[in-house]
């Protein structure tokens, strides 16, 4: 067991609920891209099964197995083809953003519940103490977690929702001059992932804001429901 501690990402008694948590956060991500692709005209995503919150048809094995043991990894991508939307920038901003969006939304929902349990007091009444460190385990990961993910995502850089934004949002000639240089914009995303000098100035701080967020949320919640 202290070999698979060490060699794992979290403590092993945390990765069932890490696991939970991206299931979740990864599933609607990719459903929410889906989701609106289809609603704007473009059924790729649906003729291929994804417009689903079935995890099975978002995950992919490696990224996921490399977010366990190294922290970073990915879901399947939902293929969007911008051609076949009446708008094809607007509707394909709005295909893009609805992802992080989709994670901001849960990390909300969880700091809200956890903030109704702890301010109406029902989380300190809970006497089966493994249910109770579950609860206080589990909320507090998986909002941090989709709170990071919402930020991380938006990140301009390839292939994350942020630059798909930036694409879209940017006058057509920027566009097709960043598409040339897409190939080293994704060595440099690779090197803050795996660089941890550059991993202390970009990921850390962005985990750090995420934990941030989430406490101040559960602070305002329960301040609400006490007052």
């Amino acid at each position: 067991m202290d070999f698979l501690d060490r060699f794992l990402r979290l403590p092993l008694e945390q990765l069932p609920f890490f696991l939970v948590t991206i299931l979740i956060a990864f599933t609607v991500h990719e459903f929410a891209h889906a989701y609106f692709a289809n609603k704007f005209g473009d059924p790729t995503a649906k003729l291929l099964g994804r417009v689903t919150l079935n995890p099975v048809v978002h995950f992919d094995l490696l990224g996921v197995l490399l977010l366990v043991i190294a922290g970073f990894g990915w879901a399947r991508p939902v293929p969007v083809n911008r051609a076949n939307f009446d708008k094809p920038r607007l509707m394909g901003t709005i295909v893009s953003v609805v992802g992080p969006l989709s994670n901001l939304l849960l990390a909300i929902i969880g700091a809200v519940i956890y903030g109704i349990l702890f301010g109406s007091g029902v989380l300190g009444n809970i006497e089966n103490e493994r249910v109770a460190t579950a609860v206080m385990t589990f909320l507090p990961m998986f909002s941090i977690t989709n709170f990071f993910l919402f930020m991380f995502n938006l990140i301009p850089l390839p292939p994350l929702d942020g630059y798909r934004i930036l694409e879209d949002v940017l006058p057509p000639s920027i566009s097709r001059k960043m598409q040339g240089i897409e190939q080293w914009s994704i060595i440099v995303f690779l090197l803050i992932l795996i660089i941890p000098p550059l991993q202390a100035v970009t990921i850390q701080p962005l985990y750090l804001f995420a934990s941030n967020m989430y406490m101040d949320l559960v602070g305002l919640v329960i301040e609400l429901y006490r007052s």
